[in-house]
């Protein structure tokens, strides 16, 4: 198999959750490979110093601001990409929320629904504007959501929540998405990304976690979210008769 990344040279990628993390190792990546690139975040004014960084790159790194809670900045973000860039190709869903360490019996019901409209909701709606473009303009593009290692087996770590639940409905969404896609015969691959425990400020650097938290992270190997870019990177770079559907990313020594 002769993998390259040649076909998406040029063309637009977006890239939600683009302000740190593995967001912001997958913008570097695509920009380093010569896609235009929209990184979204509600923190856009550390997309744009990464921009600056990339300046001199084969490709070119974007900002946009956006609540990924709010239906009407997800649709204005498609609606720029387009109107400016052009047709989206590739959409890479990497915002999310997690859980600091709180139990699920002490959390509260706006807390469960800022996770849910940010790890599902959202990537719904994302998924939903990305393919309407890509049929309309009959590109056959790429979706990557980022999944979890607990969005196939609720791990016992402490104050997980709903967070498994979240990830859960991921995996579900993914393989719905791949069987309608090819009942209805589009071209579109979807690949799901579940890392194991990746020092960002979602796990490891977050400022919100318990005692216990910190204590648990410590006796845990932990990837890089390069190294999670870089397998994304592989799936986008496979030919077009090869669909990555399901990649998973275990630190060695990881426990669970």
């Amino acid at each position: 198999m002769v993998v390259s990344m040649d076909k998406w040279s040029g063309k637009v990628a977006i890239v939600t959750g683009a302000a740190s993390g593995i967001g912001a190792a997958v913008a570097d990546a695509l920009v380093e490979n010569a896609l235009i690139v929209v990184g979204v975040d509600c923190r856009p004014e550390l997309v744009e110093e990464h921009a600056k960084i990339l300046s001199n790159k084969k490709g070119k790194l974007h900002a946009f601001k956006a609540d990924l809670r709010k239906e009407e900045d997800i649709l204005s973000l498609f609606k720029w990409t387009t109107k400016n860039l052009g047709p989206v190709h590739i959409l890479v869903n990497c915002a999310g929320i997690g859980s600091a360490g709180k139990p699920f019996t002490s959390g509260k019901p706006e807390e469960w629904r800022a996770l849910f409209d940010v790890n599902v909701m959202g990537v719904c709606i994302a998924i939903n504007e990305a393919v309407k473009i890509m049929k309309e303009n009959k590109i056959n593009g790429h979706i990557v959501n980022m999944n979890s290692l607990a969005g196939h087996q609720v791990v016992n770590i402490p104050g997980l929540n709903v967070y498994a639940a979240s990830k859960h409905a991921i995996t579900a969404l993914t393989e719905t998405l791949r069987q309608e896609f090819n009942h209805l015969g589009i071209k579109i691959k979807i690949t799901s990304v579940s890392p194991g425990f990746v020092a960002t400020e979602m796990t490891l650097y977050n400022k919100n976690n318990t005692p216990e938290r910190v204590e648990f992270l410590k006796s845990m190997p932990f990837l890089k979210a390069e190294d999670i870019a870089d397998g994304i990177i592989y799936a986008l770079s496979t030919p077009e008769h090869v669909q990555v559907h399901e990649l998973t990313i275990r630190p060695l020594g990881e426990k669970y």
